[in-house]
This record gives C-alpha cells, sequence and structure tokens, in this order.
C-alpha cells in the first residue's frame, strides 16, 4: 500500500502543481484546496496512464478517499 502512496503523492503533486501535498490513506478532495471535480478528472486520467489501466464511472463514483484510490488500482492489477 505504501509503494501506491507514495507513486500517486507525486502525481498529485504533479497535477494539481502543489509540492506541500502529502497523501495518506484518509486524504480526501476536502482536504487538499486544488483537488475540484476539473482536477479531478485530471487525476482520473493521470492514474489511469500511470498504472495502465481504464477505472469504471461507478468505481471512480465510489471513492471517498485515496485508500479507494488505491483498492481499485489494486483491484485492476490483479
Amino acid at each position: 500500500m505504501k509503494d501506491y502512496l507514495n507513486e500517486l503523492t507525486l502525481l498529485f503533486q504533479e497535477v494539481l502543481e502543489n509540492e506541500d501535498i502529502n497523501l495518506t490513506e484518509e486524504t480526501n478532495a476536502h482536504d487538499i484546496d486544488e483537488w475540484d471535480s476539473i482536477n479531478h478528472i485530471y487525476l482520473v486520467v493521470e492514474i489511469e496512464k500511470k498504472f495502465n489501466i481504464k477505472f469504471s464511472s461507478s468505481q471512480i463514483l465510489e471513492w471517498k478517499n485515496v485508500g479507494d484510490i488505491i483498492t481499485s488500482i489494486k483491484e485492476k492489477l490483479k
């Protein structure tokens, strides 16, 4: 779980242009000012590119925090 967290932290820092972002599994959009609905789309696209996977809309809608994103990544990479 830690490696995914580190990878996502770097990706979030890049996409949201904020090097101060430090993700935990509990981090959600309310915790990061730059993480709005538009940037959420950019984040999803970049996560899909990074891990060479595709998420369904229903999967994305279920995400409540970074831990949920990591769980979805792990499920896709099984």
